[in-house]
């Protein structure tokens, strides 16, 4: 309401001052000054008109190029953002914070957003190895694969996970709790080096050695093995130790003594389930063909009290539409319409694309993929990536799986045409995954943007008044004649009728009230 007022004050302000300046018109000269500035006009020669509209163009242009770049290097306006932060205050416009807190959920009840974790950063649970895999891509492209925010949230990763009480704080730990905080990895390679020389028993040294200097899976496992045996009963370091070695034995290709190892895990450890060990489990599971065992498994995590994941929903759509697939013909689905299978796979690959709307354009190859980062934002790019990275196999295995999600998958977006505002089995989709992506993810890739961003109307106004403005200074350079009588008819046909107007206004008011009111 305050902020309509302020509007309403504002316009009528503006008809007042119209009003005051017509009606002090003969005080003012107004008539005088407009013939004084018509005839001035008059005088002017055509190529002062050339040099104003090329003026124009340029400043216009110049404002277009800087616009484009802003959008393109922030996703907004800049004009708009200044117009929002700095005027829309001053003209009275307060923000519509009634709602941030609120949203309607599936069933249409108000229920408190979880603004605190809709953005939060989840360690990978698939993460690669740096020396053994990032590394290695380093020194084929020469390109950096992770981010200095992704490594500095793994160094407080380990910082945390591997913290020992102060007070009993032994050399060796000492040492490494620098290590970890080291921004150089050959430093971070010296201090284990220092630490191993104070105790050869220090496994989180040999932890380190494993993730950043072996630089083959083997030599990572070795690695593992001597931090496994020197770990003793320290739980976190088990537990990190025991999960790496089960990873490098899927990536050395024995996958069922990988799935054990995961399996015992979960069962050891079953309140580290924030660790997400069972999307390990289900990846090693899905490149053993094992559907059932992979079905078993999202019967205990695919419930509506956890927290879901793309690993989660694409791989419940992956086993629909494994039903299906091999079988499927979007001509003669047309034409009898979707059996029961069928339209189960098709819900399940919309719930899917609405978690994370991202990754259809990774397992359909419309987008290039690079190496997954350390940390992943839910529902983000970094997901769709790293998901994308380990499971695009699994779908093309599966016969006919990626043609059903290629037929499908842009169906969702008809379900939630705002995203932002509405979601239809989960929340609506946050607005700060870019931001987060662009930290995440290297700066050669080009992160994805959901819901796709608009233009902005200044870029278009800008675009538009830069051609216009060249198109007027070229015509009138070649047709100054032509272009003068164009302007004239133009500006006479643009005022009739406020000219109109005014002659009614002086017929309709008697000639002493004019009279009167100039007077006062």
């Amino acid at each position: 309401w305050l902020s309509w007022s302020w509007t309403y004050l504002w316009v009528l302000w503006f008809v007042m001052l119209l009003f005051l300046v017509y009606v002090l018109r003969s005080p003012l000269k107004v008539q005088e000054n407009l013939a004084t500035a018509s005839v001035f006009l008059n005088t002017l020669t055509p190529k002062f008109y050339v040099a104003l509209t090329g003026t124009s163009s340029l400043i216009s242009g110049l404002i277009l190029i800087f616009e484009w770049w802003y959008f393109r290097k922030y996703g907004t306006s800049f004009i708009e953002q200044v117009s929002v932060s700095h005027l829309r205050p001053l003209l009275g416009g307060v923000e519509n914070s009634s709602s941030s807190g609120m949203f309607s959920s599936v069933n249409g009840d108000a229920e408190p957003r979880p603004s605190v974790s809709e953005c939060k950063v989840w360690r990978n649970p698939l993460n690669l190895f740096r020396g053994a895999e990032y590394s290695r891509y380093t020194w084929v492209t020469g390109k950096e694969p992770l981010t200095y925010y992704d490594m500095n949230l793994s160094a407080q990763d380990h910082q945390t996970f591997f913290t020992c009480d102060t007070e009993q704080l032994k050399p060796e730990d000492a040492v490494m709790q620098k290590a970890w905080r080291e921004r150089n990895p050959q430093a971070r390679i010296k201090a284990a080096y220092q630490a191993i020389e104070l105790n050869h028993e220090c496994a989180t040294a040999y932890v380190l050695l494993a993730e950043e200097e072996a630089t083959t899976i083997t030599e990572a496992e070795r690695l593992f093995r001597q931090a496994l045996r020197s770990a003793g009963k320290d739980t976190n370091a088990l537990v990190y130790i025991r999960r790496r070695l089960a990873m490098c034995a899927r990536k050395l290709g024995r996958i069922k003594e990988a799935v054990k190892m995961m399996r015992d895990l979960m069962k050891e450890f079953p309140l580290l389930g924030m660790l997400n060990i069972h999307e390990n489990l289900l990846e090693a599971l899905l490149e053993l063909q094992a559907y059932a065992d992979v079905q078993a498994v999202l019967a205990k995590y695919d419930d509506i009290s956890l927290p879901k994941s793309a690993t989660i929903c694409y791989t419940s759509a992956l086993l629909k539409a494994r039903a299906v697939s091999d079988r499927f013909s979007p001509e003669a689905a047309s034409r009898r319409g979707l059996s029961t299978a069928e339209m189960n796979a098709v819900e399940a690959i919309h719930r899917a694309v609405e978690f994370n709307p991202h990754v259809p354009k990774y397992l359909l190859e419309m987008k290039s993929l690079i190496l997954p980062p350390e940390h992943i934002l839910k529902r983000g790019d970094s997901e769709a990536v790293a998901y994308a990275f380990f499971h695009l196999q699994h779908w093309k295995r599966v016969e006919g799986a990626l043609n059903l999600l290629h037929c499908t998958w842009e169906g969702t977006f008809r379900m939630i045409p705002y995203p932002l505002e509405k979601g239809h089995l989960f929340y609506p989709y946050p607005g700060c995954t870019e931001s987060a992506d662009r930290e995440l993810l290297p700066a050669f890739h080009e992160v994805s943007v959901y819901p796709k961003k608009e233009l902005p109307f200044f870029i278009l106004f800008t675009a538009g008044l830069c051609s216009f403005t060249a198109m007027l200074a070229m015509l009138t350079h070649q047709f100054p004649e032509l272009m003068g009588v164009f302007a004239k008819a133009f500006f006479s046909t643009l005022f009739a009728p406020l000219n109109f107007f005014m002659d009614k206004m002086e017929s309709f008011m008697p000639s002493s009230f004019w009279h009167q009111l100039t007077r006062i």
